[in-house]
């Protein structure tokens, strides 16, 4: 039986947060099933604003804005614009990749590309589900592999 756990938190540029979630032997695992981003001040005094907001399988030496789907650590990221001229910007893009279990900690990163350095706010919503043993050194093997 699976259940709905949910994290939310108010990011700085250039900042990374842990969300705990290992276990001593692993069988708990996780997939995203909901991430979204808003603005920490709504209609923010004019300014221009792009930020990107990561999750990563492993803690990041840097925090930056480029995206690479082909980084087999990252869960999913999201992109949040926003301009005084709304039609500058289209509406927050965000991509996660559902169908990937882990059972160890996370991370989410922000980095915003101007000079307005404004910190965003994040949802994530996971789903929590057991893992059978062999499910469960699948999922811990993987997470050590990204390690290296």
């Amino acid at each position: 039986m699976s259940r709905i756990i949910s994290f939310r938190g108010l990011l700085a540029h250039g900042a990374q947060e842990r969300i705990s979630l290992g276990t001593i032997r692993g069988q708990t695992g996780y997939r995203i099933i909901k991430f979204q981003l808003l603005t920490w001040v709504a209609g923010h005094s004019g300014s221009e604003t792009e930020s990107t907001v990561k999750i990563y399988k492993i803690e990041q030496d840097i925090i930056d804005s480029v995206v690479n789907f082909s980084d087999n650590t990252l869960l999913g990221a999201g992109v949040l614009g926003y301009d005084a001229d709304i039609s500058i910007y289209p509406p927050t893009r965000i991509v996660t990749f559902d169908s990937e279990i882990f059972n160890q900690d996370i991370f989410v990163t922000h980095s915003n590309l101007h000079t307005d350095v404004a910190p965003v706010n994040y949802y994530l919503e996971l789903e929590q589900m057991p893992l059978a043993s062999d499910e469960a050194t699948v999922a811990t093997l993987k997470d050590i592999r990204n390690n290296d």
